[in-house]
């Protein structure tokens, strides 16, 4: 370990890559203590200590919603715009197509989707200021118009320049950008946990303690072991010498779960999207402060919440997947190198294989990622703690952004070590 850190710092690039984006985490933490004037901080951990949504929302802002900072919203609405535009690249003909351009047709998705981030920032504010206001903590008082506007401004200024941070980290070949983000957060609220833990226990907690740990331990193996499984499938490469066929052998790696961290942040997104806003409603009249109330009480029925979450968990590695993994792009691929799979014709065969075969590998991907997410969830239900929840649920994305960022550092140690042969 020790030595792989000595060869990180002697690769000029990778430690200057690495200086940069440890200094755009502390400009982030630094914008992430900068509340919005007149907000009663007190009230607001106050109450997202005894609501499990909020915390939640708070965990997946990277604990930025919780000090009501400027950057309160994370980058939660530039993920919003990305799983639309996903969605409509699939189902929109001329998006596909932009699609298959290739880096600059992705590059002109990209922008499309971060100027769509704009607007769904305004709205993601309004209705969380919204929300925090409906509450009968006292959060910002009286708001009036400018009032209004000035929160959200800043508000949306702070999510574009986080936006601008995860792309320029993400520049750099680190990691994800918007997902190391999300890992900062989470990271920097590990030791105040820490802490009221020690502070707050008593005998009676040592069970719910155990099993945390325990999570904890089945939580880390169990993301290492889907994110690390692959199947190779064995490759041909049929090449001509002095009139005799001959070939190489090589073969193609399948990866259990390809998505990564993605579908465990999608599905958080969605899940705490329909609660949100049934809250900003509930204090109403009529049908809309009913079907409020009906949303709020099944969202916090855990047995309904963990079933949708293993669902969009689940469902969200097979999307994100889709997006990713052309089966078709990657058989024209091997026939325009002259290989193939043994015993399987090139071409269609082949495609129809390598879908089929990742389907298989998928199945078995997304049920243990989404037993994965939702196992904290069944020890609440056990426990009655929500710490167990959202600690969890912090740990698997860690985990997850954690092995992406030792890949990444890996591949670039090793790229630099054929440079230099």
């Amino acid at each position: 370990m020790w030595q792989k850190f000595q060869r990180m710092w002697k690769v000029k690039d990778l430690r200057n890559s690495i200086l940069f984006v440890l200094g755009m985490l502390v400009i982030l933490r630094a914008t992430a203590h900068i509340p919005v004037p007149g907000v009663n901080t007190e009230g607001l951990r106050q109450l997202f200590a005894g609501n499990q949504v909020l915390g939640l929302l708070n965990v997946f802002s990277g604990g930025t919603i919780k000090n009501f900072s400027i950057v309160m919203l994370g980058v939660a609405p530039y993920i919003t715009s990305s799983i639309i535009f996903q969605l409509l690249v699939m189902v929109v003909p001329s998006l596909e197509e932009m699609q298959k351009e290739g880096e600059s047709g992705q590059q002109k998705i990209n922008m499309y989707t971060r100027i769509l981030s704009v607007p769904l920032a305004v709205l993601q504010a309004f209705g969380l200021i919204k929300l925090l206001s409906s509450t009968q903590a006292t959060i910002l008082g009286d708001v009036n118009t400018f009032k209004w506007v000035a929160i959200l401004t800043t508000v949306t200024a702070g999510t574009v320049f986080l936006m601008w941070i995860g792309e320029l980290i993400t520049d750099k070949r680190i990691g994800n950008g918007i997902s190391i983000l999300i890992f900062a957060g989470i990271v920097a609220a590990l030791p105040t946990a820490v802490q009221n833990a020690i502070v707050n226990y008593t005998s009676s907690d040592l069970t719910t303690y155990i099993l945390f740990a325990i999570i904890a331990v089945v939580t880390i193996v169990g993301v290492v072991i889907i994110t690390e499984g692959q199947r190779n499938i064995p490759i041909s490469y049929a090449r001509q010498v002095r009139g005799r066929g001959a070939g190489a052998n090589s073969s193609l790696p399948l990866r259990v779960n390809m998505a990564g961290v993605i579908p465990i942040i999608f599905a958080i997104s969605v899940v705490l999207f329909p609660p949100m806003i049934a809250q900003l409603f509930v204090n109403g009249t009529g049908f809309l402060a009913r079907a409020s109330g009906v949303i709020i009480n099944l969202f916090n029925n855990q047995i309904f919440y963990g079933a949708l979450y293993f669902l969009l968990v689940f469902g969200f590695t097979y999307f994100y997947t889709a997006v990713i993994f052309r089966p078709e792009k990657m058989a024209e691929d091997l026939q325009r190198q002259g290989a193939f799979i043994p015993g399987i014709r090139p071409g269609k065969q082949t495609e129809e294989y390598l879908a089929k075969t990742m389907n298989r590998l998928l199945f078995s991907g997304a049920t243990f990622l989404a037993a994965i997410a939702i196992l904290p969830l069944l020890m609440t239900a056990v426990t009655s703690s929500q710490f167990m929840a959202i600690g969890g649920t912090s740990l698997l994305i860690i985990v997850s952004v954690a092995i992406d960022i030792a890949k990444q550092v890996d591949s670039q140690l090793t790229m630099h070590a054929y440079e230099r042969v």
